[in-house]
């Protein structure tokens, strides 16, 4: 079936549906949706069961680099910086450094087992040398696995800082494939203008963002979502366009906003949050369209020694080596080593050889996607498996979530204190509106006995009361205290 202008919304809209229920599915097994998605699209395409033609590397490639517009921004929006600070240097070793080990081990390993040249291996390398936090993250939450201290900030802070750096080999060493009589010197320049200009313009334009979006007065709420689409765009295409990394601009951009005030800021996360969602779907559905399996069958052998090799010598030799200057336990590393999911932007990476023409397009095309799959089947299905025998996971049973754990569900980037009120605390007996709390916080729940209360301002705290106070920022904590005469611990 070909799609057409009459048929291509209901056919899209059948798909996300399908892909929706299908990714509540996936959290049961501990499988990452991103597999599901890509099933569902290549069930879909022209060697599925749907039949639909497609095979545009062109639109694909389009549909990619805006949806990980999206999902890079969102992804920066929910980093927190009091979280990522005490571990900056180690993300930003493994983002760079640990990628750039991982693409030139795995390139020479492609090089020596398979008829590619050497630059073509490196470019092979290169594409799969980024991790997926969608992939990493949603196998976590489905299983509730929680990581002992700064294990999950560091993994956080990679799988969302490191596909520009991929981004840029991606794009070095296929010149360097289309033009042979260039040497490895020649990328350095590249490299280097490509980071340094992303950089500074994603921390311009975020410091320009949030004068605009604070500044600004709209009659209509709605309107500041939209007005931070328009900014977002403007960072990576403006970026792009002077020679910078426009994936590294948006993402430090969104990293800046996420930690600042800004008006109607509640509304802006939860509609980033449900178009990251969107954006994911109709990127890996468009993938597994792209994607034809019968050309898969024939270059298993080798992905399956590839996607193993990236497994279980390439990526820890790129992990082990950028972590040397740190202090840190051997069983962190290695748990972070095997946390090297490839997702959705190495695909999306591997469209670039298709449209540049070169020889082997194809059989790269088709063998980054085997590795992706394969990926997510052997390390996504292992993660909790393997924090639990490394014993990076925090001892306890999984347990259906409290109503605090809800409450920070409900505000992702608010800090949570739970304090206990003793029999001899100024605040006993004293109504909330009596206490004078700070403006950025409030008190969001009240946990007596065994049940919880839902306060309001003329509910009076009884002793041995535990209050669950959320505030907008960890100093605002202090003035809580201060409010309650109570010492900050």
């Amino acid at each position: 079936m070909n799609l057409t202008i009459e048929n291509i919304l209901l056919v899209g809209s059948l798909l996300l549906l399908i892909s929706i229920f299908a990714g509540k599915t996936s959290y049961k097994f501990g499988v990452p949706t991103l597999l599901l998605f890509l099933a569902i699209g290549m069930l879909a395409g022209s060697d599925g069961i749907g039949g639909i033609h497609f095979d545009n590397p062109k639109i694909t490639q389009f549909i990619g680099i805006v949806s990980l517009n999206f999902i890079l921004f969102s992804g920066g929006l929910d980093t927190s910086w009091p979280a990522i600070k005490p571990i900056l240097w180690e993300g930003i070793a493994l983002s760079t450094v640990g990628v750039l080990l991982t693409a030139l081990t795995l390139g020479v390993f492609v090089w020596h087992f398979t008829g590619l040249t050497i630059y073509e291996s490196m470019l092979l390398g290169s594409i799969v040398s980024s991790t997926d936090a969608a992939a990493v993250f949603s196998i976590l939450r489905s299983k509730n696995l929680a990581l002992r201290t700064n294990l999950r900030p560091t993994l956080e802070l990679e799988s969302g800082s490191n596909d520009p750096m991929a981004y840029v080999l991606t794009i070095a060493f296929l010149s360097l494939v289309i033009n042979q009589d260039l040497g490895v010197t020649s990328i350095i320049p590249l490299f280097l203008k490509q980071m340094v200009i992303g950089g500074l313009a994603g921390l311009g334009f975020g410091r320009l963002s949030k004068f605009i979006i604070n500044k600004i007065k709209l009659d209509f709420e709605g309107l500041y979502p939209v007005l931070v689409i328009t900014l977002m765009f403007i960072t990576f295409s403006a970026t792009d366009f002077v020679g910078g990394n426009g994936f590294l601009a948006i993402y430090m951009c969104a990293v800046y906003l996420g930690n600042q005030d800004l008006i109607h800021k509640k509304t802006i996360l939860k509609m980033y949050d449900g178009l990251a969602w969107l954006m994911q779907i109709v990127l890996f559905l468009t993938l597994g369209l792209l994607v034809f399996p019968s050309q898969i069958l024939p270059i298993m052998g080798i992905g399956l020694l590839i996607s193993v090799f990236l497994i279980v010598v390439a990526r820890p030799v790129g992990v082990f080596i950028s972590l040397l200057p740190f202090r840190m336990k051997l069983r962190r590393r290695f748990y972070i080593s095997w946390v090297g999911l490839r997702g959705a932007a190495p695909i999306v990476f591997a469209t670039y050889p298709l449209l540049a023409g070169i020889d082997k397009a194809n059989m790269i095309f088709n063998i980054v996607f085997f590795i992706s799959v394969t990926s997510v089947l052997i390390q996504g299905t292992t993660l909790s498996l393997v924090a639990k025998w490394l014993n990076v996971a925090m001892p306890g049973e999984t347990k259906k979530p409290s109503p605090t754990d809800l409450l920070l569900a409900e505000n992702p980037k608010t800090e949570m204190k739970e304090i206990f009120i003793p029999p001899d605390s100024f605040a006993v007996n004293k109504k909330i509106v009596e206490l004078g709390f700070p403006r950025n916080a409030i008190i969001a729940m009240i946990k007596r006995d065994d049940s919880y209360v839902t306060p309001n301002g003329a509910t009076i705290i009884e002793s041995q009361d535990t209050l669950i106070v959320l505030a907008e920022r960890p100093e605002i904590m202090k003035n809580v205290y201060n409010a309650l005469k109570m010492k900050l611990n």
